[in-house]
């Protein structure tokens, strides 16, 4: 196991997560959520206290200053991504799923829209795109993943082929990181996918938080963020970051409060309202808007560089450790899911431990022995069944005889008819806030585990 990690980053511990030291926990779930840094709380408090800021659809003094602190905030959205208000817009939503759903209906209503590709590496959230795509009669392909759970640009492409119609080229979609088995999927994919005519939504939501992202170099037509995941606050604000060409593209099926500038009652009329205004449903939250330009601050006076050093030396721990773990007689006790290499991904390792037979475990075991050893960690498909269905084996034909004759009417009884011998997984990420003993502490954890005799007992099942 490699030594301790010395990076500037393990300074915030005491600065910014004192109460995580305070807790007693090892918190190891940054990919579902970010800890917030003390000083981005307070800040928020002194400004909400320190000034009278109104409904920004007005034009009194105090709406014209929440105006003012929303145009900040765009401009700080777009020094993060490493994009030009020239060729960018930013508009605010309530997290990254929002901002996909925004570009589905959007989309799929335009005048004769393209065809939707997918990466089978994608979150539930870009999986749901399908359902506009079908409504529109336009075919939807999916890319699929090989054994290690990465991708070739080949795969790639040839999807794109096989979905193109006399329509044209449509929209692919595909994370930059997959949020549950941390692998990072190629941004020059892009590039290569608009030479070929099509619009590409590029989930960054599991990247941005250590990953590169400049849209300088990768100018991918939507961006998807939650800030929450990024610096852990503030909570509850997304972002989509679009090309001011695709976005004139998008056509809503509807209109609200705040995207139109006038409209009746007495006939079906409304007159949008620009962008970014018209794709921003009622009220900003208005009051959360400066902490978004001060995460990028905060973020930024550290420096991406550090924050990726430090999950990259943490990653290759965890990886090292979990690959160190071994059953008397050599067997191993872990499977990792995606490529062994540190380099191959970002800071989310999902795994299952093994018994001494190399059969898995049930997720929950591990799920509850760490809650009970005050380690937070994740268990499940983490809402991406692409990667659980490539790990567990689940072809095309086993997925669909499951789902034969409408489907199961709850989870248990699709994993009955799945028949596979761990569904879920345990995924661990580390972030900001984390520190080597953490680490240490999951894989004590999973060591006191997988030796364990017997199978064990595990609680329901919640969800995927």
């Amino acid at each position: 196991m490699t030594g301790t990690v010395r990076c500037p980053v393990d300074a915030l511990r005491a600065e910014e997560f004192p109460y995580v030291e305070a807790s007693g926990r090892a918190y190891l779930d940054h990919t579902g959520a970010a800890l917030p840094p003390v000083s981005l709380v307070r800040g928020h408090a002194e400004r909400v206290t320190g000034g009278v800021f109104g409904n920004p659809h007005a034009a009194s003094p105090a709406s014209r200053a929440s105006t003012a602190q929303a145009a900040a905030a765009r401009a700080a959205v777009l020094s993060f991504c490493g994009a030009s208000a020239d060729d960018y817009t930013v508009v605010f939503t309530a997290n990254a799923t929002a901002a996909i759903r925004l570009v589905a209906e959007a989309f799929f209503t335009a005048d004769a829209p393209g065809p939707l590709a997918l990466l089978a590496d994608n979150h539930n959230s870009v999986l749901g795109m399908r359902r506009y795509a079908a409504r529109a009669g336009v075919p939807v392909g999916v890319v699929p993943l090989a054994d290690d759970l990465t991708a070739g640009w080949d795969a790639v492409a040839a999807c794109l082929d096989a979905c193109e119609t006399a329509r044209g080229p449509g929209l692919f979609a595909y994370p930059a990181q997959s949020n549950a088995s941390g692998v990072r999927h190629p941004l020059a994919w892009v590039r290569a996918a608009q030479g070929r005519g099509w619009r590409v939504l590029l989930d960054a939501a599991a990247h941005a938080p250590t990953g590169p992202l400049d849209l300088s170099a990768v100018p991918a037509d939507f961006v998807c963020l939650s800030w929450y995941k990024i610096t852990g606050y503030p909570p509850g604000v997304g972002c989509l970051v679009a090309r001011h060409d695709a976005l004139r593209e998008l056509r809503r099926p509807w209109f609200s409060g705040g995207t139109v500038l006038a409209s009746a009652s007495e006939a079906d009329w409304h007159l949008s309202a620009p962008a970014p205004e018209r794709f921003e449903d009622g009220t900003l939250p208005f009051l959360l808007l400066p902490d978004v330009t001060a995460a990028v601050a905060w973020y930024a006076a550290v420096g991406r560089a550090a924050f990726a050093r430090h999950a990259a030396a943490l990653t290759r721990r965890l990886l090292d450790g979990l690959g160190a773990l071994r059953h008397p007689g050599g067997a191993p006790m872990v499977r990792l899911l995606g490529p062994v290499s540190a380099a191959e991904r970002g800071p989310t390792v999902a795994f299952h431990l093994l018994r001494r037979d190399g059969s898995p475990l049930d997720e929950r075991l591990c799920l509850a022995a760490a809650s009970a050893a005050g380690v937070d960690v994740r268990s499940g498909c983490f809402c991406n069944p692409g990667v659980a269905e490539v790990a567990n084996g689940m072809t095309r034909e086993i997925v669909r005889a499951a789902l034969s004759g409408g489907g199961p009417a709850d989870l248990d009884g699709y994993l009955r008819r799945l028949r596979v011998p761990a569904q879920g997984a345990v995924r661990a990420s580390v972030g900001a806030a984390t520190h080597a003993a953490d680490v240490d502490r999951l894989l004590a954890v999973c060591a006191e585990v997988a030796a364990r005799p017997g199978p064990g007992s595990a609680g329901p099942r919640t969800g995927c």
